[in-house]
């Protein structure tokens, strides 16, 4: 397990040291590589990763699963779940995850960009005239990792361990020969030079927060696939290799700058013995490929969530492996997010540029899981003031420094994953608020099931023999596919089924909460299947396999009734007509819930219905 974490939960923090000091020394914040300024950065970056990897992440914010899941969905569930019912918090708690998850949208677009890009431009260093193939050849290895998705990770995932056990072994290795050779370096491990550095430079080392912040870019991660590993394995993996290769990396870097004062364009790479120069470049670009497959996994599985979660249109989802309920693979963002990185890559050209703009959306994340946590701790785990406040302030000041100081940079780049934050946050609320409007429409339109049963008389419409499933998000209410049914069709099953699929806000449903029925009489009853935000929602392997109460469901003698639904946006209903828009334009490419639900075609039964919002 603790190979496995390696191998997939530190790719993208452990591939920072390609560029982070790069761009803290670079021509972008002009800090010139005296002695005192290496120092410095080099303690910032230490103390960084001991604050914010290692103390929130590994240490505190582990501790707030979801049942073993974590993420910043995960976090919203069980604080929202934590919260008493209709708590006006809970609404803001709702705003704050979104927004948290449409900002790591944005961070799965930069990451595959720039850390491709910084691997493959070692190429400059090893022989300068190779500069003009370091795009096509990254875009090579993107669209070839992009096209790969569709085949699964489970095969590949296999080989990521070792190789990035070897490239974190290879880190350690270059910073101590360096180190070796000049050890006064490991006086940045006094923080107080940090204080010295702010304290000389002050406006100037609070925007050289901006580069420092790729040093701990990839902490969300280690949050976000506690699911896949537990606590431990990550715990030990951290705290055994990857931070002491990274810090020993770090500083052997800083070692190499203080020898070359004035002379050093690209540290890691010019840490690198000349025959190994090749190699090296060879390993970090398969280090960076493997980082960048563990962030469009991850981003493909909170896709899934915000899905299952209602945040998002239904999409077509592709199980890649026949044992691992995680390996999935989402066609429509994959190509999405391969055509956003293409465009990224061509638009900024460099790492350099990308380095600007990467950070908003990483240090936006890491803020909003600080706020979501100290609610967290305050409403469920009730602890005191003293516990709470301190740590919650010391986070609160570090990342909103770090956040405010890549804000700066919007004119220069920093507004390109602030853009796809907003848009992915609007298409999620938009998506949202839609669905809900459709919903109360549709139910202010119908009538109450049990007052339709009870004044139901015999003579109403004729019974036929088998069992209507009728699929309804609400089943307090008569379906317009029965109403329209009984309507049109004059005919009633003899067995009517009302089924509502609830997602609930766990990552798997408990044996006990999978079903609630309510037999109504006259052979109508409301049924409820309630999934995990994890889980494959098949409504068919689950009537046949759940305990359900009353007589069994035969495939061949069930009839699946659906509503297909018209929308018509009209001016002053509802949402701005533009998010009106926004939201049919996500309706009609989203997946039919019939096809998402896994209802057979030939079961299937359905009847249009026209809704305005």
């Amino acid at each position: 397990m603790v190979l496995g974490a390696v191998g997939v939960v530190f790719g993208d923090i452990g591939t920072s040291p390609l560029y982070t000091l790069k761009e803290a020394f670079g021509p972008h914040y002009g800090i010139d590589a005296s002695p005192a300024n290496v120092l410095g950065v080099l303690s910032l970056v230490l103390w960084s990763l001991v604050l914010v990897v290692t103390l929130k992440y590994v240490v505190v914010l582990m501790r707030a699963d979801n049942r073993g899941e974590g993420g910043i969905l995960a976090l919203t569930a069980l604080v929202q779940r934590s919260l008493p019912v209709a708590a006006p918090l809970g609404y803001a708690v709702g705003i704050l995850g979104i927004f948290g998850t449409a900002l790591f949208f944005g961070d799965g677009v930069i990451t595959p960009a720039i850390s491709v890009l910084s691997a493959v431009e070692g190429l400059e260093v090893a022989a300068p005239d190779l500069k003009r193939f370091v795009l096509p050849i990254t875009l090579v290895v993107l669209v070839l990792l992009f096209s790969l998705q569709k085949h699964g990770t489970e095969r590949v995932g296999r080989i990521f361990g070792p190789i990035t056990c070897v490239w974190f072994l290879a880190l350690a290795a270059l910073g101590v020969v360096e180190i070796v050779q000049h050890p006064a370096v490991l006086e940045a491990v006094n923080p107080a030079w940090a204080v010295r550095f702010f304290a000389h430079h002050g406006t100037l080392a609070w925007l050289a927060l901006g580069a420092v912040v790729l040093a701990v870019t990839g902490g969300e991660a280690l949050y976000a696939d506690m699911g896949h590993f537990g606590r431990l394995p990550i715990r030990i993996g951290w705290l055994g290799l990857v931070l002491p290769a990274l810090v020993l990396n770090y500083f052997g870097q800083g070692a190499f700058i203080l020898s070359h004062p004035g002379e050093v364009s690209n540290p890691f790479y010019e840490l690198v013995p000349g025959w190994a120069l090749y190699p090296m470049i060879l390993l970090a670009t398969l280090a960076t490929v493997i980082a960048s497959q563990a962030l469009i996994s991850g981003t493909f599985s909170v896709v899934r969530q915000a899905i299952q979660l209602g945040y998002l249109p239904r999409m077509e989802i592709v199980h890649t492996s026949a044992h691992s309920e995680g390996q999935i693979y989402l066609p429509w963002v994959n190509r999405a997010m391969l055509v956003a990185v293409i465009a990224v890559v061509l638009g900024f050209g460099s790492s350099s540029n990308l380095a600007i703009a990467y950070g908003v959306s990483v240090t936006g994340t890491m803020l909003i899981s600080t706020l979501l946590l100290v609610i967290l701790a305050k409403v469920r785990w009730r602890l005191p003031g003293w516990q709470v406040w301190p740590l919650a302030l010391l986070f609160v000041v570090v990342e909103a420094a770090f956040f405010s100081a890549n804000v700066v940079k919007f004119v220069e780049g920093a507004w390109f994953p602030l853009a796809l934050g907003v848009f992915a946050f609007a298409m999620m609320r938009s998506w949202r608020r839609g669905r809900a409007l459709v919903h109360a429409q549709v139910n202010r339109d119908s009538l109450s099931i049990e007052h339709f049963v009870t004044t139901l008389g015999s003579q109403a419409a004729a019974r036929v023999e088998g069992t209507a499933v009728f699929l309804t998000p609400s089943n307090q209410y008569m379906p317009p596919a029965m109403l329209h049914n009984l309507k049109h069709n004059k005919v009633l099953h003899a067995r009517n089924v009302l089924l509502s699929v609830e997602v609930l806000t766990v990552p798997r449903a408990d044996e006990a909460e999978r079903v609630a029925y309510t037999d109504l009489g006259r052979g109508f009853s409301r049924l409820t299947l309630r999934f995990g935000y994890l889980e494959d929602p098949d409504v068919p392997r689950a009537l046949k396999q759940w305990a359900i109460p009353g007589p069994a469901f035969d495939p061949m003698q069930t009839t699946y009734f659906a509503s297909r639904e018209t929308l018509v946006a009209k001016p002053g209903l509802g949402m701005a007509l533009w998010r009106d828009k926004l939201f049919l334009f996500m309706s009609r490419n989203a997946t039919p819930a019939t096809e998402f639900f896994h209802i057979p075609g030939n079961r299937l039964v359905e009847l249009g219905t026209q809704v305005v919002i």
